[in-house]
């Protein structure tokens, strides 16, 4: 069987690409991260009484990796990327219908213009469809006795430090991004190689917003190298 769904909204967000986006929603809570509702849904009464709850379930389409289908085992960066777990076991966006969920702050609800969702801490790729937004209840879905198999706590951090270079441009940037120093380094903390890089040598770029951030990692350490203003989208 199958099941049609409209997107309710769309996702605005300083992850312009998957990788470097946190591996879960809260990490990065300096990402300022927005949901626009469509039409017909952008209407103030959809939202009514919402202002109420500091948090949201977004489910979400994994709508860049859709096309690569699903797989029955998938290998979970927590566990090195070498182990494998069922899919349904992990968080992997490789699933047979690649739909996410996350649970993000709602900071505020814009009314200007249609309604617009404003979010802390999101996972969230920019241009993400979103087919549902629901209210976080605490009293019923914080679980804090819950067993979080091979997830059992927070994952280790880097440490981040920054070469004058950088410093500098970040310095000499006309009217950047809210809090995007806080930004750069919450997500390079997360450490977001891939489980099976550990080059020292090697050179990485993430992009937020229209900048692209080149880094190192070495010894537990994150460097930021430099900071390249890209064309926007």
């Amino acid at each position: 069987m199958s099941y049609p769904f409209a997107a309710v909204g769309i996702v605005h967000s300083p992850y312009k690409e998957k990788f470097g986006i946190p591996r879960q929603p809260s990490l990065a809570p300096a990402a300022e991260v927005s949901v626009e509702l469509l039409p017909p849904f952008n209407h103030p009464d959809t939202v009514r009484g919402l202002e109420a709850f500091s948090h949201v379930w977004i489910s979400f389409v994994f709508h860049q990796t859709a096309r690569r289908g699903w797989q029955a085992l998938v290998r979970p960066p927590r566990l090195g990327g070498n182990a494998k777990v069922g899919v349904f076991a992990s968080r992997s966006t490789h699933r047979p219908n690649p739909l996410g969920l996350s649970l993000v702050e709602l900071r505020g609800i814009d009314f200007h213009d249609g309604v617009r969702l404003q979010l802390a801490g999101a996972d969230l790729l920019d241009g993400t469809p979103v087919l549902d937004i629901k209210p976080y209840i605490p009293f019923v879905e914080a679980r804090p006795e819950a067993r979080g198999g091979f997830v059992d706590g927070p994952p280790a951090c880097l440490q981040v430090d920054w070469a004058s270079t950088a410093l500098q441009q970040l310095a000499a940037l006309p009217s950047p991004p809210p809090a995007l120093a806080a930004l750069i380094e919450q997500v390079l903390a997360q450490d977001p190689r891939p489980a099976y890089q550990d080059d020292p040598q090697r050179i990485y770029g993430v992009r937020l917003y229209d900048y692209n951030i080149r880094f190192s990692v070495a010894d537990n350490h994150a460097r930021v190298l430099e900071i390249q203003r890209l064309a926007p989208n």
